[in-house]
């Protein structure tokens, strides 16, 4: 009795003979161009059923955050606890928990450096000779942070998009370098650090627009709070500073080396607050976006 499906003058032996057949064969026999196409080898069907998806990442690892290969098993719960706005934007995500980081430096560096001051208050005054150990471990404690945020930003290729956080980034590094080795100007340091409290309403800022949230009230309380605290925290350390230092013009010396970064980092001032007026107060004014991200790095 002939068997159904093999071809006539098949006997059993011969049928027992040949190679079993598996769901493809059994599928070829109703195709009669399938024995025409190129069958691909096992590790080219691996490669075409588990290709990696467009971010690079396998599918069964969760997303990561762009902090460092150790943060795979709590990349998720991360993801899951940011908006979905911004989850769904691999930059954003990055940048949301960068800007975190830098909301925790700011409210710890801010409140400490207010309380230097208040434990040693001759830091307003003898600017180039105070010091204190809880001053100097606050500038200490900074720059680990400037450190940790520039490889930050190297590591995650944000160097093109953050390049004025790089610059302002090694020039802070310069200057806190002659309090941590050479224990001059702690108190200087100090005083430079009160912008970290106006940091810590610039950066709610920058996270309500990252989330596209500028419509909401917060966010229109937050702006007056924020531009009160930069005239205070910000822009008048910046210029006492300035006027103790211009003693140190054309000296070659370590106070001539950091008037020369203060004043950079007054015009890096400068240019951000008439950015900040533009976009928050004057929004009719503000260059229009050439880049979707720019707002970013404002």
């Amino acid at each position: 009795m002939p068997f159904v499906g093999a071809p006539p003058g098949t006997t059993p032996s011969a049928i027992a003979a040949s190679p079993s057949r598996g769901p493809s064969s059994r599928q070829n026999l109703g195709d009669p161009l399938a024995a025409r196409r190129p069958r691909s080898s096992a590790a080219g069907a691996l490669t075409t059923r588990h290709r990696l998806p467009p971010s690079g990442r396998p599918p069964w690892l969760p997303q990561a955050t762009g902090h460092g290969p150790g943060e795979w098993g709590h990349a998720s719960r991360l993801d899951k606890s940011l908006p979905a706005h911004v989850r769904a934007d691999p930059l954003r995500t990055w940048r949301w928990h960068n800007l975190l980081v830098s909301f925790a430096h700011s409210i710890v560096s801010g409140v400490w450096a207010l309380l230097c001051i208040w434990q040693t208050p001759e830091m307003l005054v003898e600017i180039e000779t105070a010091w204190s150990l809880s001053g100097y471990l606050l500038v200490c404690f900074s720059a680990g942070y400037f450190i940790h945020d520039t490889v930050d930003i190297v590591v995650s290729h944000q160097t093109g998009a953050s390049w004025e956080y790089l610059v302002h980034h090694v020039m802070a590094m310069g200057a806190f370098c002659s309090g941590i080795f050479w224990s001059s100007f702690v108190g200087g340091g100090v005083l430079t650090l009160l912008v970290e409290v106006s940091n810590i309403f610039l950066t709610i800022r920058m996270m309500m627009k990252i989330n596209n949230a500028q419509d909401h009230l917060l966010y229109r309380v937050n702006k007056y709070i924020n531009l009160v605290m930069y005239f205070l925290f910000r822009l008048a350390p910046q210029a006492y500073l300035t006027g103790f230092f211009l003693q140190y013009a054309g000296q070659r010396n370590l106070g001539g080396f950091l008037l020369s970064i203060l004043l950079m980092l007054d015009v890096m001032i400068l240019i951000y607050f008439s950015r900040l007026l533009r976009s928050d107060f004057c929004p009719e004014r503000a260059p229009s976006q050439r880049h979707k991200d720019k707002f970013l790095t404002e």
